[in-house]
């Protein structure tokens, strides 16, 4: 059994480690610190934190102002708050002045859980890549978030960084390389590549390895970094296998599904197939069973793979 881990517990231990790096990085939150795990911060460099209270707006067009003045930004609260309410003024007081604001939202899909439909938000990936200049990534686990998380810090701009509630298999180990904007291929196939972000790299793991047992050679790719998608690696693998599967926690309407659809539609018209939210709300329960009910399982993947390779 792999050892589990939230991805909002990552950012919460990473971010210390680079308060103690940098001087210049400022935390900010909407009076959910104890949930998106910015408390860790606060406890070590309470004079770097702010604390903006219920009101998202406000939140990130101050970090705007606070980045615009020279320091690195990483403001929190989840992640229907984020790319929901406070939209527009992500869009025109980070996006159009190129702020340097990591948007780090977490409570992000169906794993929320008993939380809700009014909580468990599938649009985020689709409305923040629409964004000119926004870098948007889902990491997979806590290595993989620790890691782009200090890539994200680490350069000048705006970034969207996808982190989750609940505890999920920890994938890669210490010493892999993961680089941000980079494809990273996890197993090598020749019948069907599956393109899988978030918390779905390790269901789509575990379903190369079902499909193995009945002669799938499976590709499986990491595409931890919806934008820039790269483009390359994503064209390279469709021409070698022909069978395209996309497998997210989000709407298969405008993220991963829909980003690798747009570029593939113009340069290699693929059969492909697309897992995630099928277009509807979700509903409070345990996050497991959610994910069964709402099809986003290693099993869904199966099904999709045999569906279109037929």
């Amino acid at each position: 059994m792999r050892n589990k881990q939230a991805t909002r517990e990552a950012y919460g231990k990473v971010l210390v480690e680079l308060g103690k790096e940098n001087s210049n990085l400022i935390v900010m939150d909407a009076d959910l610190s104890g949930s998106t795990k910015t408390g860790e911060f606060a406890k070590v460099f309470p004079e770097r934190f702010f604390n903006m209270g219920i009101a998202e707006q406000n939140l990130y067009a101050s970090a705007a102002g606070i980045a615009l003045s020279g320091k690195v930004v990483c403001a929190s609260t989840f992640a229907m708050f984020a790319a929901g309410r406070a939209f527009e003024i992500i869009r025109n007081s980070i996006g159009y002045t190129s702020a340097n604001v990591k948007i780090c939202a977490s409570h992000a899909g169906i794993t929320v859980g008993e939380d809700g439909a009014s909580h468990q938000t599938f649009e985020d990936l689709a409305l923040m890549r629409t964004i000119p200049g926004m870098t948007v990534i889902n990491p997979c686990d806590g290595v993989s978030a620790e890691k782009l998380i200090r890539q994200a810090v680490a350069f000048d701009g705006p970034a969207y960084i996808r982190l989750g509630r609940a505890a999920v298999p920890v994938f890669y180990n210490e010493s892999d390389s993961i680089e941000l904007g980079k494809a990273k291929v996890l197993k090598e196939g020749k019948d069907v590549t599956i393109f899988a972000t978030g918390i779905m790299v390790s269901e789509a793991m575990d379903a190369a390895n079902s499909l193995a047992d009945e002669g799938i050679e499976t590709e499986v790719i990491d595409i931890h970094t919806i934008k820039p998608l790269d483009e390359k690696a994503i064209i390279e693998s469709a021409r070698k296998t022909g069978f395209v599967v996309t497998a997210e926690e989000h709407s298969i309407i405008g993220g991963l599904g829909g980003a690798v659809s747009e570029l593939l539609s113009r340069e290699l018209p693929t059969k492909m197939a697309m897992v995630g939210q099928q277009d509807t709300f979700g509903e409070s329960g345990k996050p497991e069973e959610l994910k069964e009910k709402y099809g986003m399982t290693s099993h869904h993947i199966v099904e999709a793979v045999k569906k279109i390779c037929k």
